[in-house]
């Protein structure tokens, strides 16, 4: 446990070290928040279910940053190390094998839990937002979805071999679904065609388990059992897949 803490807390400071990494998962969702808060407030429309803009978009900025790490920071931090020799190193020290990598999914859920906090936080000072009935089943949602794109990204880190073989094919998926998903803007805007795109990107059921659970305080059991399968499928492929060199 003393190794495991001290990993996470090198991870994190790494992590924060890192201004791109910390922009696009901790600052960005907060731009898009202000941009389109400013532009269209957060009154009540029919469009949007009798929802505003900022009540309707938060779940989906939540859904952004879980795919943010998942996509993109981890898979590129970890075909970084293994690039740079860094895990083979570890290896060969008396460190556990599962400390070196739970390490890693400690510290993205920790930035995912920040962001989620970051982006609430101002959404109620600015915005007025409206606050899940049920926060603990929202919270539970945002640690299933991250745990589940966190076990993609293990898969990704084990596949692609460089740092930047990683972040190319990570955005050339992650990019797609955060337009397609309801993550970046909301599903009532695209045509039905898109829409129904949507429905087969792994993202759209994160984004579905939290928006239901915070606008409705409803588990929606589609999304539940889509996000469940993709962390049972990742956690399998990501022991057959992940490399150590």
């Amino acid at each position: 446990m003393k190794a495991l803490s001290k990993m996470t807390w090198i991870e994190l400071k790494l992590f924060l070290r890192e201004p791109i990494g910390v922009f696009f998962t901790l600052l960005f969702p907060l731009m898009l928040l202000f941009l389109f808060g400013s532009m269209y407030g957060n009154e009540p429309t029919p469009f949007l279910d009798g929802r505003g803009s900022v009540d309707n978009s938060a779940p989906g900025y939540i859904g952004m940053i879980i795919g943010t790490l998942g996509m993109v920071s981890l898979p590129i931090t970890l075909a970084n190390y293994r690039q740079r020799g860094i895990l083979r190193r570890l290896r060969a020290t008396p460190l556990q094998p599962g400390t070196v990598l739970w390490s890693q999914v400690i510290v993205s859920t920790l930035v995912a839990l920040v962001g989620a906090g970051l982006l609430v936080a101002a959404a109620v000072l600015f915005y007025d937002l409206t606050l899940p009935a049920v926060p603990l089943a929202v919270i539970s949602a945002i640690l299933l979805g991250g745990l589940s794109f966190f076990a993609l990204g293990f898969v990704l880190a084990g596949i692609l071999p460089t740092a930047r073989t990683a972040q190319a094919v990570g955005m050339a998926l992650f990019y797609p679904m955060l337009f397609l998903s309801g993550a970046a803007m909301p599903r009532q805007m695209m045509p039905t065609s898109l829409q129904r795109v949507g429905e087969f990107l792994p993202l759209t059921h994160v984004v579905k388990l939290i928006e239901d659970l915070w606008f409705d305080g409803a588990l929606n059991l589609t999304a539940l059992a889509v996000v469940s399968g993709l962390l049972v499928v990742g956690l399998f492929a990501s022991r057959v897949t992940f490399r150590w060199e």
